[in-house]
């Protein structure tokens, strides 16, 4: 009998969110991929025993297919290295797709007023982090938790792992505009805030602006972030007396932002010449710390805590306990416990 009610693109998200393809998905539920493909398309209807074989083996409960809604595509650009297959952004997209839905019901369900971004046009990256700071009344030069200050603001900011080490980040809208800023849950504690950073470029910049397809938009988010975590007239001042491996990392502890990021901010600022920067880099790559730092010098994490504070308020309204409160969120208990416990 063909199930009714059935939103077929949470099928293909779910499908997705497992990073597995239409074929494999069709040879573990026993049906070929034409007709799969014809399911999701929403051309045929999906019976009651074909539901539940889906559901087993994407691991979602079967009500997870009768949500409304339909997933949003990628929003600008990701913060992620060169080459990254098609396959694990996708998945990614997915999964995030998921939590987005998550907010989009905590905040609907609780009557959260969603927050006014800035919208910082016409302006250098630079320019813009220096207004945000003072629009959000940061007068300290170090930002000691950028995650909470973020969070402040009423953006919701969402950890989960990704998969892989080579994206660190992306940013979504829901259906209310509500902004959500995505990160890599296996990230080390300067590249979390450099990459929160990045996306929050990416919301007060570009998300709400016109953008010239000319224009780089990576690069631009890249140098927000930079601006943002370490002002041009207090890291002058640090760095004036020279810069060497060792000032580095002393100022890693400081800024709490990596070495290389801050060898790359004293080049954007004019503070090193062409052989210096050339140099220091080498030093970089003899002492076989250009991707992982000394571990010694590892900055702490920091915990995003508001959705999982509207899940506390939703549940203490309701009185729902943890099975109740995963189904609500269209999760296995499991996945919901690591997601949000």
């Amino acid at each position: 009998m063909v199930r009714t009610g059935i939103n077929t693109q949470m099928i293909v998200l779910a499908r997705e969110a497992r990073g597995l393809a239409q074929n494999e998905l069709s040879e573990r539920i026993g049906m070929s991929p034409t007709n799969l493909s014809k399911i999701e398309r929403g051309d045929v209807g999906i019976s009651g025993e074909v539901l539940e074989a889906v559901a087993t083996h994407t691991g979602y409960p079967p009500h997870f297919f009768l949500q409304e809604g339909a997933p949003v595509p990628e929003n600008l650009a990701y913060r992620k290295r060169q080459v990254v297959a098609q396959k694990l952004l996708t998945l990614i997209t997915a999964q995030a797709n998921i939590l987005r839905q998550h907010v989009q019901f905590l905040t609907r369900a609780l009557s959260v007023k969603t927050p006014t971004l800035p919208v910082l046009k016409d302006t250098t990256p630079d320019k813009a982090a220096a207004r945000l700071r003072k629009l959000w009344g940061v007068e300290a030069p170090v930002i000691h938790n950028l995650t909470r200050l973020v969070e402040e603001q009423g953006i919701a900011v969402q950890s989960f792992d990704f998969r892989t080490g080579r994206v660190d980040s992306r940013s979504m809208l829901t259906d209310d505009g509500y902004p959500i800023i995505f990160l890599n849950k296996t990230l080390l504690g300067d590249r979390l805030r450099f990459s929160l950073a990045y996306e929050l470029g990416q919301l007060v910049l570009h998300t709400f602006n016109p953008v010239d397809p000319a224009r780089d938009i990576v690069s631009e988010a890249n140098a927000f972030a930079a601006a943002l975590l370490l002002p041009e007239k207090a890291v002058r001042h640090d760095l004036e007396e020279g810069i060497t491996m060792a000032r580095l990392a002393e100022l890693k502890k400081k800024w709490k932002v990596s070495m290389i990021a801050l060898l790359y901010r004293a080049d954007d600022l004019g503070l090193l010449t062409p052989n210096q920067k050339r140099y220091l880099l080498q030093q970089f790559n003899t002492a076989g710390i250009r991707r992982r730092e000394p571990v010694e010098l590892d900055v702490p994490v920091e915990e995003a805590r508001l959705v999982k504070r509207w899940i506390a308020q939703y549940r203490s309204r309701t009185g729902l306990g943890t099975v109740e409160i995963a189904a609500v969120l269209h999760l296995n208990v499991d996945e919901y416990l690591e997601l949000y416990s």
